[in-house]
């Protein structure tokens, strides 16, 4: 999916937005963007039912940054200069391009330096300022305290590097292919070096390849699947969302498994869940297979289906284009988990497990078909 070709500059309360990169990722659907190229926006904007606070935190990545410039409005120390409509703290000294001294702190923030020397934040209610974007992430989370759960469900839109190490960073990227090429000659390998062999020998076959016109190896295969069901959901619910309660290790943690991908939902080599990791797990869910099922390999191998296939449908849930049908419900849904309902909607390849527990995020239903 190519992004939009046409520029698409909008105007909201007084501020000028470029949302031409963001279109095709906006959960809204491109075409409820139409015809708003360089007009004010805030009729259909307040309009529009469903946006949330995430999504208006997003909104101001996309914000054309003007040069700070003195706007009249006196400080209390009788200093006059707004950045972005922003009055600057007490204490800021303006110049001719509105600032004494102004440096970039992070990827898209402006600090200004002020007279006793503290450090004035010039981005409105956001909370990048605690974090500095041109740093490796991982170890700042500890010291975000209390501040950690509203800060990573506040989303933003840009790539994220979480070590220092080049060789330790790209473990933790996975581009959307990598998990097929690696994974899908890995399940045949498991089906047809092992599986195969392993219910040719529980039913005294005298060649593996006699276990492929049985319906028990296909229900198995299935078997694994639907049980990996079982744990997607499980995961995302119980681990994914765990709740640190303030413990800043549990934070650094959460941060590493799955609070990234709420903080940047668009890196695209953040979408699939990496090999490495993705072979510890495999390696340690064997071992309750081995116990529990009379074929483990080939039930592990069913799994690994699963898996496949939820990754897969995580990437394109975030960057296809679906026309109709589940997936585009899914689409819709998943948006709302990450957007409206973080505490909802867990489901990635279904919402199967959602209505059971009763987590299912209801959505309204629209007059016009979305399109991304």
């Amino acid at each position: 999916m190519g992004k939009t070709e046409q520029p698409l500059i909008v105007r909201y309360k007084n501020q000028w937005y470029d949302l031409t990169e963001f279109a095709h990722k906006h959960p809204g659907g491109k075409n409820s963007l139409t015809g708003l190229h360089e007009k004010d926006m805030a009729e259909r904007f307040d309009r529009a039912p469903g946006h949330s606070q995430a999504a208006k935190y997003l909104m101001k990545e996309y914000q054309i940054k003007h040069e700070p410039k003195q706007n009249g409005h006196s400080l209390p120390n009788g200093t006059k200069a707004t950045v972005n409509g922003t009055t600057l703290r007490n204490g800021t000294k303006p110049t001719g391009n509105g600032l004494h001294s102004a440096k970039p702190h992070g990827e898209g923030h402006i600090t200004a330096v002020t007279a006793n020397g503290d450090v004035a934040h010039l981005t409105d209610d956001s909370l990048e300022y605690l974090v500095d974007w041109s740093k490796p992430m991982l170890l700042q989370i500890y010291r975000l305290g209390d501040k950690y759960a509203e800060w990573v469900n506040k989303p933003v839109d840009r790539e994220l590097r979480l070590f220092g190490p080049t060789w330790v960073e790209n473990l933790t990227r996975t581009p959307w292919w990598i998990v097929p090429a690696f994974w899908i000659p890995a399940i045949l390998y498991l089906i047809v070096r092992h599986g195969a062999q392993q219910v040719a020998t529980g039913r005294g076959f005298a060649s593996a390849s006699e276990s492929f016109r049985t319906v028990e190896l296909y229900l198995h295969l299935a078997l694994g699947a639907f049980a990996w069901t079982l744990l997607e959901y499980s995961l995302h619910r119980w681990v994914f969302h765990l709740d640190p309660k303030g413990n800043r290790v549990l934070q650094t943690f959460h941060f590493l498994i799955h609070g990234q991908h709420h903080k940047v939902p668009f890196d695209p080599h953040r979408l699939v869940f990496p090999v490495p990791p993705a072979l510890l797990l495999t390696s340690l869910f064997y071992q309750p297979v081995y116990y529990a099922f009379p074929y483990p390999r080939l039930t592990l191998a069913g799994g690994l289906i699963g898996y496949l296939v939820y990754d897969m449908i995580h990437y394109y849930l975030h960057y296809g284009s679906p026309a109709g049908g589940h997936l585009y419900h899914m689409k819709r849904y998943h948006y709302s988990h990450h957007f409206v309902h973080h505490d909802q909607g867990y489901g990635i390849s279904s919402d199967f497990w959602d209505k059971l527990f009763g987590t299912r995020i209801m959505l309204r239903k629209l007059k016009y078909l979305l399109k991304w």
